[in-house]
């Protein structure tokens, strides 16, 4: 049994497509980040924000790699209030992927999210759904589903 989700299936469900705006918050090692540059293609616009300059480093080195000029590359505190320096109700979808288990202030994380989301706009959450012996978030960070 595969415990882990596919990210590429994930946003192909969503229906991320040319053209569209997309955000992955808290990007880290940019598994979301490079299919959702690839689905949006030329004419669409991917923000990758991340707190870790590293991994924004890591990351804009993989889409360059692969030829992406639609990638936008933000240092940012996904839990604060204006803290992606996305503008409100700009973007089609936002994706949160394995960082709601780790984020000190969770309200503030959807909050900013439902900030930067077009009315109508989709978000994809992904997150631990149980701690498997050292490998993801310990027992006490894995957030209820309900």
């Amino acid at each position: 049994m595969n415990t882990f989700t596919n990210p590429e299936n994930n946003i192909r469900e969503l229906g991320v497509h040319e053209g569209m705006v997309v955000a992955d918050l808290g990007a880290g090692t940019g598994a979301y980040t490079v299919p959702l540059a690839r689905l949006a293609g030329e004419s669409g616009r991917v923000y990758a924000v991340e707190v870790q300059k590293d991994f924004l480093s890591n990351i804009k080195n993989a889409t360059t790699a692969q030829g992406f000029k639609n990638v936008e590359f933000i240092w940012g505190d996904i839990e604060r209030p204006l803290g992606t320096k996305i503008k409100e109700g700009s973007v089609d979808v936002v994706v949160i992927s394995n960082v709601l288990f780790q984020a000190e202030d969770k309200k503030g994380l959807l909050r900013e999210a439902n900030r930067i989301l077009k009315i109508g706009g989709k978000m994809l959450l992904v997150d631990w759904k149980e701690s498997f012996g050292g490998l993801g978030p310990n027992k006490d960070s894995v957030v209820p589903a309900n």
